[in-house]
């Protein structure tokens, strides 16, 4: 672990195959393969050309000058200096450029006039010949302040007299809230045989990629913008840079290279993005702007940090009746992603199991901390710590076994929430009796001074897109070559979670060619069709139900041209293995590519081209908050085996098994791996990882002190994949990306009171914490 790396008696871990899978037969050729993803090679041999290795003719480099202070009155912006400065080519500031709110409400400015309410707030911008320059500048340019009270704790920042961190809205609530009530919860809380509940404290974190953040604007001739960007949402960048630049979308192109992850990050339009494109037009030049670490840790967007107070109502058999939530949500100065995650919160707590009534409320706060976007899980991973504690504490109650607890209330296909989410494919209780099973095998050996815990905790989340906007859609388009080359144009982005190899195996699967003759086109908006981006675990759902009806069309196509020279109807031809043949006499056949070489190279021919837009069968929700949001829901189970040194608090996990109903595990090997970096992110967000936030200061800003665990950090995984075979889903399969960082750190923490009896509310569980907890219970 980060406080003092690995205990060299400790042994290493098992490695074992990619595995776990209980399937149902198949009889496929591609699918279900344990298939290496595509970019793997090229990343590992330093072929890979990121966005920070991109250099583009006479190209400037820009540099961001912030706010000293968390709250203060801009007096006076002097560039004077800076400006002076041989090789500086700009210095921009609010004032000077024209500019246009931003952000989900509109409350956010690239940069910032009369006024800053944090401390990554933008102040001025340089372009200049080379990076170190820029910098020079910066530290040229005069700002004198005029400092003001701060608020940074959403409690105080409601009570009368705090300052307002946006004076003309006259308060520092935001206008987001977010209310549901389902059923009598008042009447089951006062009929329930036992009620459990507790306030739980969920802090800062960042994504921490390794990738920081990085964009690229270059002007043409004709007013034409490209931007170079890690976006996720490229459609949705596309219409949001150019409101905020003042010009209509189709001024905007939108190119997406290789990014070195995002985890959420590039859900949202940023000042860096607009702020490279202001410096550009400024100097008819292309201006690169990217974050060294230090800025990263200061300026990226984080996980929200929230208080979740939840009670839970149960039947003295166990049966859940009633839950109450309400979540406190540190906005920051601005409203990013992270104030909306109360969507996902929500759906949790009326879904993560069976429960009747349920109650859930918000409140969101504007602070002078730095605002939070979107991170994987999205609002989730906050809300499972909390029910799933609470589903232990009822458990203890009660007096039955906590998988018992569970399984009494797993939810099963046919169910439908309190929001009206309806439950088709599940595997839930398979999930709960897979980590049950596994957990209770080959236990390492308990060293003397340490205790032991065994953890549970179950997830739910969407497995089949989520319809947030209007649409939850994405466009597919296939050609194939002269020779027999595919071409799969897909709305879907890139961002390393492997979506252009499954795409690829879902193309070659449905067209019967082998899987090298496809290729994958995702990183252009004047090329690629239009998806609404990657987040909710969506891509291979939706993308992938676009790409294979799109491939379908086609195949349809070339069966068409393949009925003249094999002298049979399209229906009783098949391809496979690229051979398309005739079903009763498999010895008659055509390589298909001479099939599409015959049917283009002739007078009349046809070049085969079909495109397809799947948008599946969901539902927003309405004011209610109730809808059908996903065509299928994703459920997983996990066990964490870790021990407790009494005399020094060291957390030290020692397995984690986790099983997950995917649907179909298209790619197992790629499926097996999201779960891997899942149960790593979420390990560290249990012990380990916390921006530390100060009077509105980012105090963690190098890996130094902000904890990541080291690959020598972590346990023995063992991955189960449970299939359902959604109805739905391409093949069967659901969505997968975030699911396996979710439920960790319920199980860490579940698993630490089995071991010490102290139930922790706050994460991270640091081992000064623990020390601390177990020094106040031998003073009780």
């Amino acid at each position: 672990m980060p406080d003092g790396g690995r205990d060299p008696d400790r042994p290493r871990p098992p490695v074992r195959p990619p595995g776990g899978v209980t399937t149902v037969t198949s009889g496929f050729s591609i699918i279900g393969k344990a298939v290496p993803k595509r970019d793997g090679v090229e990343k590992v041999t330093g072929r890979t050309r990121y966005l920070h290795d991109l250099e583009l003719p006479r190209m400037a480099h820009g540099k961001i000058l912030r706010a000293r202070h968390p709250h203060a009155r801009i007096v006076r912006i002097d560039p004077t200096r800076a400006r002076a400065l041989p090789g500086v080519l700009a210095v921009v500031t609010g004032d000077e450029v024209e500019q246009h709110p931003f952000g989900f409400a509109k409350d956010h400015s690239a940069l910032k006039r009369g006024k800053v309410r944090c401390v990554r707030d933008e102040v001025a911008a340089v372009a200049a010949e080379t990076a170190v320059i820029a910098e020079e500048a910066l530290a040229l340019i005069e700002v004198e302040y005029e400092e003001l009270p701060g608020v940074f704790d959403p409690r105080e920042a409601l009570r009368p007299g705090a300052p307002l961190v946006h004076e003309e809205l006259g308060t520092n609530l935001t206008s987001l809230r977010y209310q549901f009530a389902h059923g009598d919860v008042d009447r089951a809380f006062a009929e329930a045989a036992a009620v459990v509940e507790g306030e739980y404290w969920l802090n800062f974190v960042t994504p921490a990629c390794l990738g920081t953040m990085v964009a690229i604007a270059d002007w043409g001739p004709q007013g034409r913008l490209t931007m170079w960007t890690t976006t996720q949402v490229p459609f949705l960048y596309q219409r949001d840079v150019a409101a905020a630049l003042g010009i209509t979308g189709d001024r905007v192109r939108v190119i997406q290279p290789p990014v070195g992850g995002n985890f959420g990050r590039g859900l949202d339009l940023y000042p860096i993005d607009v702020i490279a494109a202001l410096l550009a037009r400024q100097v008819r030049r292309p201006v690169k702007i990217e974050f060294d670490r230090v800025e990263e840790f200061l300026a990226c967007p984080t996980r929200e940090a929230c208080a979740i107070r939840l009670r839970t109502a149960a039947a003295a058999d166990g049966r859940l009746l009633a839950r109450d939530a309400h979540v406190t949500i540190d906005n920051g100065a601005y409203v990013s992603w992270g104030s909306t995650t109360p969507y996902v919160m929500l759906a949790t707590v009326a879904g993560l199991y069976r429960c009747p009534n349920v109650r859930f409320d918000t409140t969101i706060v504007y602070t002078n901390n730095p605002y939070s976007g979107s991170m994987r899980g999205y609002g989730n991973l906050e809300s499972t710590f909390a029910v799933e504690s609470q589903m232990d504490d009822l458990a203890d109650r009660l007096g039955l076994d906590p998988l018992e607890l569970r399984r009494r209330n797993a939810v099963t296909s046919g169910d439908v929430t309190p929001q009206g989410f309806v439950i088709t494919s599940c595997a839930m209780t398979a999930c709960l009796d897979a980590v049950a099973q596994e957990i209770a095998t080959l236990r390492p050996p308990l060293r003397s001074g340490w205790r032991r815990g065994v953890g549970y905790a179950a997830m739910f989340h969407v497995g089949g897109g989520a319809r947030i906007y209007r649409s939850d859609g994405c466009g597919a388009i296939v050609k194939l070559d002269d020779f027999g080359k595919v071409s799969l144009l897909t709305g879907a982005s890139e961002i390393g979670q492997g979506s252009e190899t499954v795409l690829a195996m879902i193309v070659a699967e449905t067209l019967g060619i082998p899987l090298d003759r496809v290729e994958v086109v995702n990183s252009d908006t004047a090329v690629k069709p239009w998806d609404v981006g990657v987040h909710a675990s969506r891509t291979t759902f939706i993308a992938g139900n676009a790409a294979r009806q799109a491939a379908e069309r086609l195949r349809a196509e070339l069966l068409a041209l393949a009925a003249g020279p094999l002298e049979e109807p399209a229906d009783r031809l098949d391809i496979r293995e690229g051979w398309v043949f005739v079903r009763s006499e498999p010895g008659r056949r055509l390589p298909y590519e001479r099939v599409v070489r015959a049917g283009h190279l002739r007078e009349g021919g046809q070049t085969l081209v079909a495109e397809a837009f799947y948008d599946p069968p969901t539902e927003m929700l309405g004011k209610d908050l109730r809808g059908n949001v996903s065509a299928a829901y994703g459920f997983a189970a996990q066990a964490v085996l870790l021990d407790v040194d009494e005399a020094t608090g060291k957390i030290e996990v020692r397995k984690v098994v986790s099983a997950h109903d995917v649907g179909r595990a298209l790619n197992p090997l790629a499926a097996e791996g999201q779960i891997h970096g899942g149960i790593h992110m979420g390990l560290g967000y249990a012990l380990s990882e916390r921006l530390v936030v100060r009077e509105g200061q980012v105090l963690t800003s190098t890996f130094m002190d902000y904890a990541i665990l080291r690959s020598d950090d972590m346990p023995e995984l063992v991955v189960r994949l449970i299939e359902s075979v959604d109805a739905e889903g391409p093949f069967g399969a659901k969505g997968l990306g975030e699911s396996g960082t979710i439920p960790v750190s319920a199980a860490v923490a579940n698993a630490v009171k089995d071991a010490i009896g102290v139930r922790f509310t706050e994460l991270p569980i640091t081992p000064a914490a623990v020390r601390a907890a177990l020094e106040a219970r031998h003073r009780a």
